[in-house]
């Protein structure tokens, strides 16, 4: 599959709202929440005004001009927390387009494009059941907390 790995403008950010959708994790035979979940201000952080802070970046897989992933950070207070200096991870790629390596090629942009700029670190919460789990360790992130459920990963830049 042909996909362009590039910076997400402007204008297209409002397609996160879409993609932190897609990035809520289900396991096998769970039914899918209704899309009003992301108005739900714990979802909301992810996107919401998304480009006026510092440190938002976005970066986004297209296939035949249409955005089919995207993976963006920002500093907030999500699961995904560490300290007020680190941006979290977020990321989903449309259902019909997994299994091409889009996933692991967007993180790598967004990650390459962090360090570049002098980020010393990012980090991200995921399901310990997420198949995900293997692609951002083989990205380099690392466990530093967990609960019951989630891993709390970083990856030092």
């Amino acid at each position: 599959m042909n996909y362009i790995i590039r910076e997400m403008k402007q204008e297209e950010y409002a397609q996160l709202s879409d993609f932190l959708y897609e990035a809520i994790y289900l396991p096998d035979g769970v039914q899918p929440p209704p899309r009003s979940v992301i108005a739900l201000p714990e979802m909301q952080e992810y996107i919401v005004d998304f480009g006026t802070r510092k440190h938002d970046r976005a970066w986004g897989a297209e296939v035949q001009g249409k955005i089919v992933g995207a993976v963006w950070v920002r500093i907030m207070k999500d699961y995904g927390h560490i300290d007020d200096d680190t941006p979290s991870l977020a990321m989903s790629v449309y259902q019909e387009y997994r299994g091409h390596g889009i996933g692991t090629a967007l993180l790598q942009g967004l990650l390459s494009a962090l360090k570049s700029q002098g980020c010393p670190k990012v980090s991200l919460s995921v399901q310990k059941a997420n198949y995900a789990v293997n692609m951002y360790q083989a990205a380099g992130f690392h466990v530093v907390g967990e609960n019951e459920e989630e891993y709390i990963m970083v990856n030092d830049l």
